[in-house]
């Protein structure tokens, strides 16, 4: 050991990694994760370079998600898409999604539209390269300290929506969810498309329980089913009828996500 030691530090630094990687779950969730952020912030400069001709476009979206689309199967993550007929549309829309955690960002690209951009809190604006691509990308960014100013982005969106003709992807429930359910939804989404008279397509992540628990520090290969569910019309509503809209879809969102995730009463099997 002392010979590989003082001849081959660095093979006996790899051999090391890779017996730690393969008997400790811990350090193994730790590299996945910093690869996981590493992939983000490094791919996002070859989409800032090919987004630079355009300057900010809702279709460079394509790039950025085509940087993203290869992370299911470098993690060994299988997803199943049920309802993609539901998707079949060419007017513009609000995708509503629930938000469990950072690999979100991975798996919605598996069902993201074409024209799509997601709403998003401003402080990935300032996340160096992988911000900087967000915004060529179109994203929509909100500071969600600033109320007023976030009613009056929702409401120019809510205008450009059939102007420019590109739908939205919103996470109703502001923040990430670890907990197995679904947090209550904050009414913007709903408002917006409401405001815009457009359908809300709600979309359905299951649980990531099996193969991922940040708590745990748990990140094994896995399956992840995406239900997405037939569009909820707005026309004809209007802002007194935004609470019941909402609570129809969460109701919706959440009896789906028990059901594609094994749980009963919303307890897992």
């Amino acid at each position: 050991m002392e010979l590989l030691l003082l001849h081959y530090p660095f093979t006996f630094l790899f051999v090391m990694f890779l017996v730690l990687y393969q008997v400790n779950p811990a350090f193994r969730y730790f590299c996945k994760m910093t690869f996981y952020k590493l992939w983000l912030f490094t791919l996002s400069i070859l989409v800032i370079m090919l987004s630079i001709p355009r300057g900010r476009n809702v279709e460079n979206m394509k790039y950025l998600r085509m940087t993203l689309l290869p992370l299911k199967y470098i993690f060994g993550i299988k997803i199943v898409v049920k309802g993609k007929e539901n998707l079949r549309t060419k007017k513009p829309f609000v995708l509503v999604l629930n938000h469990q955690t950072s690999l979100d960002i991975m798996v919605m690209m598996e069902i993201l539209p074409s024209r799509c951009v997601p709403i998003a809190k401003k402080e990935i604006l300032y996340m160096g390269t992988f911000g900087l691509a967000c915004w060529l990308s179109g994203l929509i960014f909100i500071d969600r300290k600033k109320r007023d100013e976030s009613i009056s982005t929702l409401t120019e969106v809510a205008y450009s929506l059939h102007k420019e003709n590109f739908r939205v992807l919103v996470f109703p429930e502001g923040t990430r969810n670890h907990g197995g359910s679904m947090l209550p939804f904050k009414r913007g989404a709903f408002q917006l498309a409401v405001k815009a008279q457009v359908p809300v397509i709600p979309v359905v992540i299951s649980s990531y329980q099996d193969f991922y628990n940040q708590k745990e520090k748990r990140f094994t290969p896995g399956k992840s089913i995406i239900q997405i569910l037939p569009e909820v019309e707005t026309i004809g509503l209007g802002p007194d009828d935004v609470p019941k809209l909402t609570e129809q879809v969460r109701d919706s969102m959440l009896t789906a996500y028990q059901g594609i995730s094994g749980m009963t009463n919303g307890t897992s099997h």
